[in-house]
């Protein structure tokens, strides 16, 4: 089924417009079609996409170098499941053009997408923050010359290549900056979880914010403190993959 560019531009909008500060867009990742249609059906508002999880369930690993065929007919098919749009989780962009990788997420039916600094090419690093955010720029521009406002999720790997510290802070607040100066909708300093950390960048940001959830926390503390958006990544996919393994479990070992 070919899609209809010109029917994604109100859904790339409408995405956009459920990022709301101190009303976060949570989000609980899926990974193919039907995880993506429980979602929906549990009340969600979108959809967003998990790399680790599609790559865990294709058996390849997550680190920007699955298929891309493949990692876009996992988003096609999870677009076709559910009414609600869709942002995929795309890595660092699977070394595709911006051109290239926008035209693909709009034929997978994708409004929005989260884009990641890591530089492959040198595990542990990140790519120069300007050098990344030239990348956001031309994502932004080839968006706008297919006439879709696809949501972009800047996500910032410092806190999770460097760990929490001052000094990282300060490279998430750099990098949040430049990276929103470029043209991302949004900046995701992936594990940021502090509800104090969000409240100070949220303060300083023209852009809203993605933060994660601490273990055991709920999305009301990172709500009071500003943030627009609440993402689990792979936890869902985690929790079931291990109900999956207790349950087979017990039954193959059952007398």
């Amino acid at each position: 089924m070919t899609i209809d560019r010109s029917a994604l531009a109100a859904p790339a909008r409408h995405l956009l417009e459920l990022h709301v500060p101190g009303d976060p867009l949570v989000l609980v990742n899926a990974w193919d079609a039907a995880s993506a249609a429980v979602v929906e059906r549990a009340g969600a508002r979108a959809v967003a996409t998990t790399s680790a999880a599609i790559a865990a369930s294709l058996g390849e690993p997550d680190d920007d170098c699955m298929p891309v065929d493949l990692v876009f007919d996992v988003v096609r098919r999870i677009a076709r499941a559910t009414s609600l749009p869709v942002t995929a989780d795309v890595e660092a962009g699977y070394g595709l053009a911006a051109d290239e990788l926008v035209a693909r997420l709009l034929d997978a039916g994708a409004v929005g997408c989260n884009v990641e600094d890591s530089d492959h090419d040198r595990p542990g690093e990140q790519v120069d923050a300007v050098v990344f955010a030239g990348r956001i720029t031309a994502i932004r521009d080839a968006a706008s010359a297919a006439g879709v406002p696809i949501v972009v999720n800047a996500r910032i790997d410092t806190l999770l290549l460097s760990g929490p510290g001052p000094g990282a802070l300060d490279d998430v607040r750099t990098r949040a900056r430049l990276y929103a100066e470029a043209g991302a909708d949004c900046v995701y300093p992936i594990r940021l979880t502090d509800p104090a950390v969000v409240a100070e960048l949220t303060a300083s940001l023209a852009r809203p914010l993605n933060a994660n959830l601490a273990p055991g926390a709920s999305p009301a503390g990172l709500a009071r403190a500003g943030a627009a958006r609440v993402s689990v990544g792979p936890t869902a996919h985690r929790d079931a993959m291990g109900r999956l393994e207790a349950f087979a479990t017990v039954l193959l070992h059952a007398d």
